[in-house]
């Protein structure tokens, strides 16, 4: 079953009974989300397609106005177009197979590519036709490392070019007839804002290193979600931080900033479904886990909110900590910390987990057979 709608999560229970896990789309969420980024981003947005790929996700966001796309393979450009025709592709991966390029520039029409080599600069404009100065309706951002420290995973450590070197390549695609832009990516879960701050004075000074006035300035994704417990400032205070500091560039008018937001999108648009298929003292065992859905729960050590669902009555008021185990025969199938659940948790009931909207699904793998692939839309 794909995409059947329900009034609640626990109508869904009553309605399937689900033995399988189920995801839970609730577009009101992502509506909200697209337009807080809409409406406080003092620029263009793009969706990080990485991040959630359900078709449904995309076309919530673009129904709510969200018309361009971050995508970082073939397979995510043509799920995007064949969804969504008119939409904007930028193939911002740094590192792209030379078929990948050919086919999105010429089955796609993708003008906007990202790069952090030359060597990456002449594989472009080599399967695109574009060499010798017939690369006029390419935008190539040259993507620049960011000091590390500021977010949860440093995106540095394997892409970007240093800023010594930024220049020099932003000179040579003006030289191949491209329109040159600058991104960079101050890493995914991003705390503060000074991040942001300290990439766009970078930026500055390599726009004025290489003397080439930018189509764009990228600052990428990493704006952070507020999972339980964290204690971050709210996206405005990012948004102006950004705003603050692209005005200080000088730039032309007319010279767009873009973002490319994943996580913060579509984090709180999702919640998990699971059924405890066994409890043995205080370790539940579930229906979906690290191998599956719940794969960023065990590397980032998120402890998401929870409730249990039960239809033959009510659950116990006591509460304790319940080790979670998955369903595969690998004994590294536990969350690394506790679900707080009713003390009375058995075989039969379900758990919804909060906050999996983003790296769940896009994670899972199909290990031992086991995976969600049951999605519903909760609310409309």
């Amino acid at each position: 079953m794909k995409h059947a709608a329900f009034a609640t999560v626990d109508a869904m229970v009553r309605a399937l009974a689900p033995s399988y896990p189920v995801m839970c789309i609730y577009p009101a969420e992502l509506r909200k989300s697209a337009r807080a980024f809409l409406d406080g981003f003092p620029g263009r947005v793009l969706y990080a397609v990485k991040c959630n790929p359900d078709p449904q996700v995309i076309r919530i966001l673009a129904e709510a106005g969200i018309r361009n796309f971050d995508t970082a393979s073939l397979p995510e450009v043509a799920l995007v177009k064949e969804l969504l025709p008119d939409a904007t592709c930028y193939f911002n991966h740094p590192v792209k197979n030379r078929a990948a390029i050919e086919s999105a520039h010429h089955v796609y029409d993708v003008r906007h590519f990202v790069i952090d080599s030359h060597e990456e600069l002449a594989k472009i404009l080599a399967c695109t036709g574009k060499a010798g100065g017939k690369a006029g309706d390419l935008v190539i951002q040259v993507r620049l490392a960011t000091a590390p420290g500021y977010a949860a995973f440093d995106l540095s450590l394997k892409f970007g070019v240093p800023m010594e070197q930024a220049s020099g390549l932003l000179r040579a695609v003006v030289a191949a007839g491209a329109q040159p832009a600058l991104s960079f990516h101050v890493g995914s879960q991003c705390a503060t804002p000074e991040a942001y701050e300290h990439a766009l004075r970078e930026a500055g000074t390599v726009l004025a290193a290489a003397g080439v006035v930018p189509a764009y300035v990228n600052v990428g994704g990493g704006f952070p979600a507020h999972y339980r417990g964290s204690s971050l400032l709210p996206l405005g205070a990012f948004f102006e931080a950004i705003g603050r500091e692209v005005k200080a560039l000088h730039l032309p008018a007319g010279t767009d900033t873009l973002c490319e937001p994943g996580r913060a999108l579509v984090v709180e648009a999702g919640t998990l479904v699971v059924q405890v298929q066994l409890r043995k003292g205080d370790s539940l065992y579930v229906n979906d886990g690290i191998f599956g859905s719940l794969s960023e729960l065990n590397v980032a050590r998120l402890t998401p909110p929870t409730r249990l669902i039960r239809l033959s009555g009510p659950s116990a008021n006591e509460t304790r900590e319940f080790r979670i185990f998955g369903p595969t025969c690998d004994s590294a199938d536990v969350l690394p910390l506790p679900f707080v659940l009713p003390a009375d948790a058995a075989e039969g009931d379900w758990i919804e987990i909060g906050q999996v909207g983003a790296y769940s699904n896009a994670l899972a793998s199909h290990f031992n057979g086991f995976y969600c692939d049951t999605t519903v839309t909760i609310g409309d």
